[in-house]
């Protein structure tokens, strides 16, 4: 599974960054996930972000 930010949705919380720091970074005040880093949607921390996500901004999609 594929793992991705919508950036149109994401209003910058830093969520993400903070319970999967291994796939998301901050950058520009946005959370992004990290190159090399997008087939991590498997990842439980990575499954918990989505569902925290206050803006709902983390895509989990197949591939």
């Amino acid at each position: 599974m594929k793992v991705s930010v919508d950036r149109s949705l994401c209003y910058g919380s830093a969520e993400c960054a903070h319970r999967a720091p291994a796939v998301f970074v901050f950058e520009d005040g946005y959370g992004v996930v990290r190159p090399g880093r997008e087939e991590s949607a498997d990842d439980p921390q990575v499954q918990e972000a989505a569902e925290k996500c206050p803006s709902q901004a983390i895509g989990l999609t197949e591939q």
